[in-house]
């Protein structure tokens, strides 16, 4: 038996009413939505008995139980990066798109003329990540870092004329990726070589691509052109897994020869979300435009001769035919890839530089103090990610740093990684070095030396130069042009 409560949730949060639900029944010729669900679910499938989750309950009860059990959850400062990072959301984009209706209810863009707010938004992220991957062009999202490179994968399998099975996977690639490939490869016959970069001499045969990390897993650094030009020897596509922030300060996957870049616009102003939902990015040359899976954002002229944005490139099976189709696993993340452009607009490309050398010095001044205490470092070229060889040490740092509510990374039984970005501080990195039992600390402010960028990746070219990066750089400038852009779209608020 509901209670007044639950019947009025329902009543409110549910469209149909009763007379609603019988006409629709009239019509189609049933006589209760039992006999509607009999007559059209397969007998082989149907549940026949009632679901034990016990008794509805109203929203308030609901939530006042949801709150109960999100109290026992500990919060653990992190610091384990791989692909997930602490950012800030700037409270104007909070605001005015996460928790605006106007923004959040708005379907997909399917009719161009009720989401030009939306689609304009989409045209700035795809700007944004050809700006910062150097390539010719870029979808409107895709769903994570790990998908993005299958779908490179697929992408490079359409294109390839040789009749190769072979894929190779750098082990420097995050192993969340590596898992996707490999599990999406499967179905399709392919055969997945993981592996050093140097490996890539002992594939005798061509490969259909190769997926390489910049910066890798561990947060080394590396020139990955040597390693491009082989994958191209051997007939494949080389494919550059980059950190969007890293790239404000390193080559674009483009001067290092990459022919498609793919990667997480998470760090980019998206909460960590337990780990997703976040909007992944998939930029490539223009000559393989036709094989891109996703959608892709284009500027046109309406009958008045105004400016116009479009839908260009749909390549799903619910848009063309099955046979044709690119992918039906490239979901789009609309919303959260609008907030990572607002997040670039917000800051500009003074304010993104500032963010990434001020996370990048911080792990370099953590590295620093690290070594005087005696401990050797993976690598001396990293952006934010500081592996410490900690050797018999190991569960012991560990074990402390659980004990004092802060996530690391654990290696293996000899190695342990930090990794440093938008929300920590002198304070967090201070705490960690006494984790760590260092006898230093850092004192002052993170200063402009960055050593560990390596000299020959440093990054010469510019990005975000277009007007739109560069005018709402406060809150009501920025305010006002989201307001405009929602005002051209039709959502659940109107």
């Amino acid at each position: 038996m509901l209670h007044n409560s639950q019947k009025d949730f329902i009543r409110r949060h549910i469209g149909p009413k009763k007379k609603d639900e019988q006409k629709m029944l009239t019509q189609l010729g049933y006589k209760s939505l039992s006999e509607l669900i009999d007559n059209t679910v397969p007998e082989k499938i149907l549940l026949k008995d009632a679901l034990s989750i016990g008794e509805p309950n109203s929203e308030y009860e609901a939530l006042r139980k949801l709150k109960a059990i999100s109290k026992k959850n500990q919060i653990y400062s992190n610091f384990i990066g791989m692909g997930y990072y602490g950012t800030y959301t700037p409270n104007v984009i909070v605001r005015n798109i996460l928790e605006n209706p106007g923004w959040y209810t708005s379907y997909t863009p399917y009719q161009a003329e009720v989401a030009q707010g939306r689609l304009e938004m989409l045209l700035n992220f795809q700007q944004m990540i050809i700006d910062f991957t150097g390539m010719d062009i870029a979808n409107a999202s895709l769903l994570d870092e790990g998908t993005a490179a299958a779908e490179a994968m697929g992408l490079s399998h359409r294109l390839n004329k040789k009749d190769s099975k072979i894929v190779f996977v750098s082990n420097d690639c995050h192993p969340q990726t590596i898992d996707v490939i490999k599990t999406r490869a499967e179905p399709m016959g392919l055969k997945v070589i993981i592996g050093k970069d140097t490996d890539i001499d002992k594939i005798s045969e061509d490969i259909i691509c190769g997926i390489l990390q910049y910066p890798g897993t561990l947060g080394d650094i590396k020139d990955p052109s040597e390693s491009i030009s082989k994958i191209k020897k051997k007939n494949g596509k080389a494919v550059l897994a980059c950190d969007l922030l890293a790239l404000a300060k390193l080559k674009t996957p483009a001067e290092l020869g990459a022919d498609i870049a793919v990667g997480n616009s998470q760090r980019f102003g998206i909460p960590m979300g337990y780990g997703g939902p976040h909007a992944a990015f998939f930029a490539t040359k223009d000559e393989f435009k036709r094989s891109m899976p996703g959608r892709i954002i284009g500027v046109s002229v309406d009958r008045h001769g105004n400016k116009a944005y479009r839908l260009a490139l749909q390549t799903r099976e619910q848009h063309i035919r099955r046979d044709k189709a690119t992918s039906n696993i490239c979901t789009a993340q609309a919303l959260l890839a609008i907030v990572s452009a607002a997040y670039a607009i917000y800051h500009g490309p003074n304010g993104i530089k500032k963010i990434s050398e001020r996370v990048s010095q911080l792990a370099n001044n953590f590295a620093d103090k690290i070594k005087k205490s005696g401990y050797e470092i993976y690598s001396n070229n990293f952006f934010d990610t500081v592996v410490i060889k900690t050797k018999d040490k190991t569960e012991k740092i560990f074990k402390n740093a659980l004990d004092q509510k802060v996530n690391i990374r654990k290696v293996n039984s000899e190695m342990l990684a930090v990794s440093f970005d938008e929300k920590k501080n002198v304070y967090r990195a201070n705490q960690l070095l006494k984790i760590f039992n260092c006898a230093e600390s850092i004192k002052d402010n993170p200063t402009e030396s960055l050593p560990n960028l390596p000299k020959n990746l440093l990054r010469t070219s510019k990005y975000l130069e277009h007007t739109v990066f560069n005018s709402y750089h406060s809150e009501t400038e920025m305010l006002r042009y989201l307001k405009r852009l929602e005002d051209k779209d039709i959502a659940l608020n109107r």
